[in-house]
């Protein structure tokens, strides 16, 4: 590769910088999800226990000459340590990863809540102008009664011509 031009103000110098290989975001994502879904576990807590344990118990109860990590035990503590520095990071990417999922289901709720209350006001105004056309349709008992009172009328009509036609 050959060094830049450095006496051209036109043309950008090209940084000498480190490429880091593309990953998948989305892949990323779940990986972290699922080791801080099993970190989040009595199972990992138990079986770190253990394993702490048997370190403890192999480093203190084996013949020295077999031990690999002396009383203070300095690379259990690195490795603690870099493990606690992986782990944070994973868990606060699976939690902002919850965090989206949990924005987006919310906003979904929040549409699905709106159209509900426009199918409601709709359904409550359609009921209202129901109400307003029943008001002004005639009811059966409404029918029977003016019959009634109109067969009334005509009863007393006819008595009255009877009565006159009899005088």
């Amino acid at each position: 590769m050959s060094e830049p031009r450095r006496d051209r103000l036109d043309q950008p110098i090209e940084p000498g910088r480190v490429r880091l290989p593309k990953f998948d975001p989305e892949a990323f994502g779940r990986w972290s999800e699922a080791i801080a879904r099993a970190m989040g576990t009595a199972k990992f807590i138990v079986y770190m226990t253990v394993l702490i344990a048997a370190w403890f118990a192999w480093n203190t109860l084996a013949p020295v000459n077999l031990r690999f990590d002396p009383y203070t035990f300095t690379f259990l503590t690195l490795i603690l340590s870099l493990q606690a520095s992986y782990a944070a990071p994973l868990i606060l990417l699976a939690q902002n990863r919850q965090a989206d999922r949990d924005r987006l289901a919310m906003e979904e709720d929040r549409r699905r809540a709106a159209m509900q209350k426009a199918d409601t006001e709709f359904l409550t105004r359609e009921i209202a102008a129901l109400r307003i056309a029943l008001g002004e349709v005639a009811t059966r008992d409404f029918l029977r009664n003016e019959l009634g009172r109109l067969a009334d009328e005509l009863d007393e009509a006819a008595l009255r011509r009877e009565k006159r036609r009899l005088e």
